[in-house]
């Protein structure tokens, strides 16, 4: 009997990451010298493929003339959009707007005189942006365990805002950590409606096929999550980066397999792990 393959009708691109290489590649195709700090999105192909249309990733500013800075999706703290000005940088922002509107809901809380918590990766770019924006600083919780050694004490006020990549289910917990300590809570769940959707799905795939596969960079923080949660719900789950990974012995004995994708795997990418499957199948 073929093996039966079903990919998530979620996989590919979200709307963020889709407009951050649209932007990009229309600005390369009006300018000659572009620049990036750091990686547009988490992922290898991606990152592979700008640099192809001459974007050149820098790790820090300089003084210059007539370079063009191109602000990756995750987006950046206002410190490094004020100095890129000053050292007479082009700006081009492609920061997603899901992104900036966490950014524009953080702000105001925090002129609310609110202690800002955001339910997040420490060291993510999305969450370092956020903190970015603000004058105080903001607490960056991870996990549960981490909000219990929150200094609840000298909360009296906050504002709490989540990663929009975050699992729903790890949110809710940390929230309800936080809000049994604190009374005055002003809360906004910011987890983009793509993240929604492909978490949905990813609870459903595991269960409805005897292997689960999740395509998308290591670097990837939602990647890693849909993993995750797919994993706890069937233990056949596995994790790779391109067709490259997929190893034989994980289709003895199937009959199904349900793919999904992280938010930055291009479909190319996707395609060639399809096609990888199917040859082994056949």
């Amino acid at each position: 009997m073929a093996i039966k393959i079903n990919l998530a009708k979620s996989a590919g691109f979200c709307f963020g990451v889709r407009r951050a290489i649209t932007i990009t590649l229309k600005t390369t195709a009006k300018h000659k010298d572009v620049r990036m700090l750091g990686d547009i999105v988490h992922n290898e192909d991606v990152i592979a493929m700008m640099e192809k249309t001459g974007v050149k990733k820098i790790r820090t500013l300089r003084k210059n003339r007539g370079q063009t800075l191109v602000i990756r999706a995750h987006g950046l703290p206002e410190s490094v959009f004020r100095r890129a000005e000053k050292l007479g940088y082009t700006i081009v922002d492609a920061t997603c707007p899901m992104v900036k509107e966490i950014h524009k809901l953080a702000r105001r809380m925090e002129q609310e005189k609110r202690r800002i918590i955001i339910i997040g990766d420490k060291k993510h770019d999305e969450v370092r942006g956020i903190k970015g924006q603000l004058k105080t600083k903001a607490f960056v919780v991870p996990s549960v365990g981490a909000a219990a050694h929150l200094p609840f004490a000298r909360i009296k006020k906050a504002g709490v805002v989540i990663q929009s990549t975050q699992d729903e289910e790890n949110a809710r917990r940390i929230l309800q950590k936080i809000s049994s300590k604190v009374r005055d809570l002003k809360f906004f769940n910011t987890i983009c409606a793509p993240t929604r959707i492909k978490q949905a799905e990813v609870k459903a795939i595991p269960l409805e096929n005897d292997v689960a596969i999740v395509i998308g960079s290591s670097a990837s923080a939602n990647t890693r999550r849909l993993f995750e949660i797919a994993r706890k719900l069937n233990p056949r789950t596995h994790w790779v980066r391109s067709a490259k990974d997929i190893r034989p012995r994980w289709l003895k004995g199937v009959s199904s397999i349900g793919i999904t994708t992280g938010a930055s795997t291009p479909d190319a990418t996707t395609q060639e792990v399809v096609a990888r499957l199917r040859a082994l199948c056949a």
